[in-house]
């Protein structure tokens, strides 16, 4: 019972939007707006073949890439600058005046200086989503007990093992929540780097569609982009779950006393 609720919870309101949207092109149809079976057919027909390995796998690469390297440095530097105050107070402004700048209107200059290729790419979606998971770390990282961090040094534990035992435990719930941040924003500016001066990739396969008139074609890879943003949310979730499930516990406890 449980299971079916779940799953009713999951496909409910997508099956009565997919019902909605079928009722209203076959009342009123549009060229731009393909039915739900011609885009299903049109999905399958555009993607499940040469066109997968030849944009979708390496738009998934550059993904990874991105996502994994703006959390390697997002939790590396949060680290650091919020484990020193002197650090934290030099580095501010420089954090602020970069993190406002719009990743997109660095490609321009970008394309100058790295070329257009897969580096400037991964560049584009590292800079653009570091900012949630450096910001969040540099926060956790500074809100770890301060009587914890007392007691860890009176009882003669380095800075590795404190780093290892308090300061990554206290932060971990503040640093998941700036990467879930990151993977939206990652995908945006996955797209974002593809659509000029490129050969390949889902953005510039959706533009040549549009440009093409090609309306099936174009949606079925704005399909792609929403399967997609949902591997990466149940992948998190999962993640998450794993990574956190002390902290989800802990909640759990509070909740049931």
């Amino acid at each position: 019972m449980k299971f079916l609720k779940s799953v009713l919870f999951l496909l409910g309101l997508p099956a009565i939007l997919i019902a909605l949207w079928w009722m209203s092109s076959v009342v009123n149809p549009s060229f731009y707006v393909p039915t739900p079976p011609e885009l299903v057919t049109t999905f399958f027909e555009t993607w499940f073949g040469e066109r997968f390995q030849r944009d979708v796998l390496p738009s998934i690469g550059r993904l990874s890439l991105g996502v994994i390297g703006s959390i390697a440095f997002g939790v590396v530097f949060g680290i650091l600058i919020g484990s020193f105050r002197t650090v934290r107070r030099l580095l501010e402004p420089l954090l602020e005046f970069f993190r406002a700048i719009p990743p997109p209107v660095l490609l321009p200059l970008l394309m100058i200086v790295m070329g257009v290729n897969w580096r400037m790419q991964v560049f584009v979606i590292i800079f653009g989503s570091l900012w949630p998971v450096l910001l969040n770390t540099v926060e956790g990282v500074r809100a770890t007990d301060e009587v914890q961090r007392e007691t860890a040094r009176s009882y003669g534990l380095g800075r590795l093992d404190r780093l290892r035992y308090l300061t990554l435990p206290a932060a971990a719930p503040q640093i998941m929540a700036g990467v879930r941040q990151s993977l939206s924003i990652a995908l945006i500016l996955m797209v974002i780097s593809e659509l000029w001066y490129t050969s390949a990739g889902l953005g510039f396969t959706i533009v040549q569609f549009q440009r093409n008139f090609a309306v099936p074609e174009m949606w079925s890879g704005i399909l792609v982009l929403g399967l997609l943003g949902l591997a990466l949310a149940v992948i998190f979730r999962y993640a998450e779950r794993y990574i956190l499930r002390w902290y989800h516990g802990l909640r759990e406890v509070q909740r049931e006393s």
